[in-house]
């Protein structure tokens, strides 16, 4: 309890210096942040950062937004970031191969038999009408809030925020709630839930994984059963934004070629693959305080940066 404590001291007092430094920040230090075209090496690198953050709770919009700024390269833009997903889409398909023919085949029996009380329908259904929600507003964003979502959302003060509010949550869910309930416990009221979690993530900071796991928690659900399903409900989502997107980014940046890409696409995959793995079996067996801190300290660490007017 004194550790949620010292959390909520930390995250509270951080969340009033969030407030507190817009008013006094300067003209520079909340100027538009430049959009550029990375070239391969600067796609592989972006690659790694989304592969690295994408299934891990910290967000990986949130990472590509802040990594290349540091790095003086600019803002490569939400649909190159949503584009190498793509790559992250390719590792999940081949860590939860079996898991996805189980799933799918035990759909198809339980529809042939009729058998709805089945855990791999539950499974199936749960993903089915968990994505929905985030189809339905993903593409609100695109088609009628795009250039309002461009110019405020995808803010780094509002990542800064963002990123300690869901780092406070996630403890939250890991010190109330107990975590029991094992995979073959899913049902699709877990998938709704947890779809719901998911739009969420539209906000970047929230990261896809975090919102989901953290429900998951505050659901009962174990650990690693929390993470394996938000990887599994995510298989549609993040598919469905990077083809969306795919057309879009060479409309909009002229100068992408196809290695830039292939290159970000093939580093995305490598490392997410990795994540993944890392992940699962780190939940097996610890919790997800970690996490939480390092959000906490990744929110401050922006503001701070911020108010110092670090970024290029």
């Amino acid at each position: 309890m004194n550790q949620l404590k010292t959390l909520l001291f930390v995250s509270t007092a951080a969340l009033c210096v969030a407030i507190a430094l817009p008013l006094n920040a300067t003209p520079d230090a909340t100027a538009e942040l430049v959009t550029w075209t990375p070239d391969v090496f600067q796609a592989a690198v972006l690659g790694m950062v989304q592969g690295l953050t994408e299934f891990i709770p910290i967000s990986s919009t949130a990472h590509l937004k802040v990594v290349p700024e540091l790095l003086g390269w600019g803002d490569p833009g939400s649909a190159f970031s949503a584009v190498i997903q793509l790559g992250s889409i390719v590792a999940v398909f081949g860590y939860f191969w079996q898991d996805l023919v189980q799933v799918v085949g035990g759909s198809i029996r339980a529809i042939s038999e009729s058998d709805y009380d089945s855990p791999d329908f539950r499974i199936a259904l749960g993903i089915a009408v968990g994505t929905l929600p985030i189809v339905i507003v993903g593409l609100l964003v695109k088609f009628v809030f795009r250039e309002f979502y461009e110019d405020n959302v995808r803010s780094l003060a509002v990542i800064a925020i963002v990123s300690i509010v869901m780092g406070v949550l996630l403890g939250l869910a890991e010190k109330l709630c107990r975590h029991k309930r094992g995979f073959q416990a899913l049902s699709a009221k877990d998938g709704i839930l947890m779809g719901l979690a998911q739009t969420l993530a539209l906000v970047p900071g929230v990261s896809r994984s975090g919102s989901t796991i953290t429900a998951g928690l505050f659901m009962g659900l174990e650990r690693a059963t929390a993470a394996r399903f938000s990887f599994l409900l995510g298989l549609p989502a993040i598919t469905l934004a990077g083809l969306v997107e795919l057309k879009d980014v060479f409309e909009t940046s002229g100068e992408v070629g196809w290695m830039p890409l292939a290159s970000g696409l093939l580093s995305a995959g490598v490392f997410s693959y990795l994540a993944i793995a890392w992940l699962i079996r780190f939940l097996q067996t610890r919790s997800t305080w970690i996490f939480v801190w390092y959000r906490v300290i990744f929110g401050i660490f922006i503001l701070v940066v911020m108010r110092n007017n670090l970024f290029s």
